[in-house]
């Protein structure tokens, strides 16, 4: 009896030592697959984009690294919002992927709640081979923990055929302030006919632009006070835009199809954004060297306002679950030292990295037939470096909430300290 009963033990001991080795692949971490690999679970949004670069860097590190499956899935951005809360919120790593993309815009807001839930990458990238302004919104409390993918670097988009009809040409709009595009605009309007830029009423984006541009942001420092009613950049930026949307010129939308559409039926003579909508000015095909790129406008009266800003961008995290040594080591050996890689991603998909080095490389610095034979990417890429690094904090989307109807007061006839101060006293009673 005493030597089956030791038989049984031992056959119960192995059987527990084989279960703690089960596959938790399924669940999003690290974990041995069927076919013995190591497996990585990734979700991000965007085929053509985010998803599309992964998959490339997927197959740069199964070069070298064929013992690691990477698998990707796709959610849509508001999903994986959603489900890192629940997850979090859960107390449980389960249904968690290993690595996720998140917004720059909304990364404090996970950073800030749920430091423990990622893994800190210091060991495994070095934060000076980045654009500086995308360190702000990817580290916190002194440790680094994304991985700084896309720049959303801005640039005024231009028809140079419209400027031409209407007497300036591409030199003209070197490095220019709001208060002479306006000028400009005016004059395209009167001797062309075409208005000068589109705008949403509920979309802030060029006002993000504008105050980032002279490194401020609605949240002061710390990235948790509001920072609107004495916000030099902010009003400034709220004067600019009445004044654009005084000034006769401006084409108003509603949504993404009006606004790509209005540039490619030759609505507008100019687009104010982010290097993302390149791919959507090239679908024109026969507007082939009628467009060109210069620097991002300067906010009058405002001395730190520089000719390079941002919209958008989105970078790579670690979550503090099994397997996350493995996935810090796929992301430093594509997305934070792979130069190669990069050259892939701008020709292929059109992503401007923030990793300095890969601006170096022939893709980056070729010439664009499509905008003029300007090198389009390489100027690009030098704004990149130059914007200006500010704490988007936990509240930026809340904000612009607040700010879209004080902006419609404002435009109505508010008084702009009034405004400004109205949305202060809501930020400091709603958000907390």
């Amino acid at each position: 009896m005493k030597k089956l009963l030791t038989v049984m033990l031992a056959s119960f001991m192995l059987l527990t030592a084989c279960s703690s080795n089960t596959n938790t692949g399924n669940n999003g971490n690290t974990g041995s697959n069927t076919t013995g690999k190591q497996e990585i679970t990734v979700w991000a949004w965007d085929k053509a984009f985010n998803i599309a670069a992964m998959e490339k860097a997927k197959e740069a590190y199964a070069k070298t690294n064929p013992d690691v499956s990477v698998k990707i899935i796709e959610n849509a951005q508001a999903d994986i919002i959603q489900k890192l809360n629940a997850g979090f919120n859960s107390g449980t790593s389960k249904s968690l992927p290993t690595i996720v993309l998140i917004e720059d815009y909304r990364a404090q807001s996970f950073l800030q709640a749920y430091p423990d839930s990622f893994f800190a990458l210091d060991e495994f990238i070095n934060t000076a081979d980045f654009a500086d302004y995308k360190i702000g919104s990817t580290s916190f409390d002194g440790k680094q923990y994304g991985v700084p993918f896309d720049s959303g670097v801005t640039g005024l988009y231009v028809r140079t055929d419209y400027l031409e009809e209407a007497g300036y040409t591409v030199a003209d709009l070197q490095d220019i302030t709001w208060d002479q595009y306006i000028e400009i605009g005016k004059a395209v309007k009167a001797k062309t006919g075409k208005d000068m830029l589109t705008q949403d009423p509920n979309d802030l984006g060029l006002i993000r632009m504008m105050i980032q541009s002279a490194g401020s942001w609605y949240m002061e420092e710390d990235g948790t006070t509001p920072a609107l009613a004495n916000n030099a950049a902010l009003a400034q930026a709220f004067e600019t835009y009445k004044n654009i949307m005084d000034a006769g010129f401006v084409k108003v939308i509603s949504d993404w199809s009006q606004f790509v559409g209005a540039f490619n039926s030759g609505e507008v003579a100019t687009i104010p954004t982010g290097n993302w909508i390149t791919a959507s000015v090239k679908a024109e095909a026969d507007q082939s060297g009628k467009w060109a790129i210069v620097p991002f406008p300067t906010l009058p009266n405002i001395a730190e306002s520089v000719h390079a800003s941002n919209l958008g961008g989105s970078s790579w995290y670690v979550l503090n679950v099994d397997g996350k040594e493995a996935a810090a080591e796929f992301l430093k050996a594509t997305f934070a030292s792979n130069v190669d890689l990069y050259q892939s991603l701008v020709t292929d998909i059109g992503v401007i990295g923030t990793f300095k080095a890969a601006a170096t490389g022939d893709a980056y610095t070729k010439e664009d037939e499509f905008f003029g034979g300007q090198k389009a990417i390489s100027d690009l890429a030098a704004w990149t470096e130059k914007i200006p690094n500010v704490n988007y904090g936990m509240h930026t989307y809340a904000i612009e909430d607040l700010l879209v109807v004080e902006m419609q007061n404002y435009l109505n006839g508010t008084d702009l300290k009034k405004a400004l101060g109205n949305a202060q006293t809501q930020a400091e009673s709603q958000i907390k």
